[in-house]
């Protein structure tokens, strides 16, 4: 009963797959372009700098794309192409008409994870890194980009080089399935022409009832439209380092093995959820978080994670700490932690909003290096305190009564009367309600009347 249960062994890649910092050293290599490009706007184009623009915005104008040209050596062409790739890569990251250094370029040098995570976040783009050619059909391209996570999977498992007729006829049976998926049907118009229109449209009122409407399974994908297509998406992912194309086949370099290999073991740990929250959205599964360890907690977080987008998924995080549950919204920037820095730009934006302020300040100071015990240091005492009746309110909700009492000991103000002081100057909702369980659960009488008369000030505005 007192054994711990066994810890999943951590995944380790497939045999062959040079260490990590052989990795970083290739990704290094393929993207040393865009950082040089990125540093150069970093240090040419900066506020402040003496390099600086009439604006004083790091933004890539046609005339800093002259200089940048003249600086490096670089046609304005390569100029350009390199810094579309430290935007992708997170090298710089550009807000409006304005950019800065992205956290990974402050890390590049000294953190391989960084710069991993940069070249993944690179081939994930590989379809805006080397963009269609303008006479495809947008939902044509829309599917076989769609497909192609399969397509690098059968690379990746065959470990060696692929026919691209072999690729072709995976992605054909790929891009029928995605049709057949979408549930489209064709139906007679009253001209007669045939055209496809979804099963929800056809049921609407207008149209005609659904016992009329031929059901007929979707066209196959035709290998003579897809070629072009995938022709297209192995010279794109050529382009950013992930495999070799030529001579009729292709074939995953390292880092494109490594990187797909990474995908689909997220793909496992979404699979084995401990807690089986994968599939509700965040509140939801905050909430199913609330009775874990921390360990568990952040497992199921990195399950529910891997399930979906990164950009939706953080929304869903930062809107579930809007809420008026203060645990959650402590659990939402814990989630928020084991996203990392792909977070950082949503919890900036949230900065300036007084209900999440104080968490958005913590996460932003751990993220930047600070350590988690001096973090706090970062909030103005108005802040703190703050930060201390939402949490407060977290334990009235869920915990017990001896947790709030010990929360109590956690205030940075030296005496009782200081703290009830500050905590009705703060103004948070919650202040009567955090102050009349507060005097109910502490035992010595004569602070629990203190506080409850605080309680009493507080509701009738005194």
């Amino acid at each position: 009963m007192n054994q711990r249960p066994a810890r999943r062994p951590a995944p380790r890649p497939p045999e062959g797959t040079p260490a990590p910092a052989e990795l970083a050293r290739m990704a290094r290599s393929g993207l040393a372009g865009a950082a040089r490009v990125a540093h150069w706007a970093d240090a040419a184009l900066g506020p402040g700098s003496d390099g600086a623009t009439a604006d004083g915005k790091a933004t890539l104008s046609d005339a800093s794309a002259e200089r940048a040209s003249e600086d490096l050596g670089l046609t304005v062409a390569q100029v350009r192409a390199d810094w579309d790739t430290a935007r992708l890569a997170g090298l710089v990251e550009v807000h409006g008409d304005s950019a800065r250094p992205g956290w990974r370029l402050r890390a590049w040098d000294r953190d391989d994870s960084a710069v991993l995570r940069g070249w993944v976040a690179l081939f994930d783009a590989w379809s805006l890194a080397h963009p269609e050619p303008a006479e495809f059909e947008p939902a044509a391209v829309a599917e076989v980009v769609s497909a192609m996570p399969q397509v690098l999977s059968f690379l990746q498992l065959s470990a060696g080089p692929v026919p691209v007729e072999q690729l072709l006829d995976l992605l054909g049976q790929r891009v029928t399935e995605l049709r057949t998926e979408r549930c489209e049907v064709p139906y007679e118009t009253e001209n007669g022409t045939g055209t496809a229109k979804p099963l929800a449209a056809v049921r609407s009122a207008d149209a005609a009832p659904a016992a009329h409407v031929p059901a007929e399974d979707p066209a196959p994908a035709d290998e003579a439209e897809l070629a072009p297509l995938l022709d297209w998406s192995l010279h794109a992912l050529a382009s950013v380092g992930a495999l070799t194309y030529g001579d009729g086949q292709a074939t995953l370099t390292p880092l494109g093995s490594w990187a797909v290999w990474v995908k689909l073991e997220q793909i496992c740990v979404a699979a084995q959820s401990p807690a089986g929250n994968i599939e509700v959205a965040a509140e939801e599964m905050l909430r199913g978080c609330a009775q874990l360890r921390p360990n568990a907690a952040r497992a199921e977080y990195r399950a529910w994670l891997a399930a979906r987008p990164v950009g939706g998924a953080v929304t869903e995080l930062v809107d579930a700490a809007r809420g008026e549950d203060a645990l959650l919204r402590g659990l939402a920037f814990e989630a928020l932690r084991v996203v990392g820095a792909p977070a950082e730009p949503d919890v900036r934006a949230v900065v300036d909003e007084p209900t999440l302020r104080p968490y958005a300040l913590l996460w932003l100071a751990e993220h930047d290096g600070v350590d988690p015990e001096d973090a706090h240091e970062v909030l103005t005492r108005e802040e703190a305190t703050w930060l201390w009746v939402d949490t407060a309110a977290a334990v009235a909700d869920h915990g017990e009564a001896p947790l709030l009492v010990r929360h109590l000991e956690s205030a940075l103000q030296p005496t009782v009367p200081a703290l009830l002081d500050e905590v009705r100057a703060v103004g948070h909702p919650r202040t009567v309600q955090v102050l009349v369980a507060l005097a109910a659960a502490h035992p010595d009488p004569a602070l629990a009347k203190a506080v409850r008369r605080a309680a009493f000030q507080v509701h009738t505005g005194g």
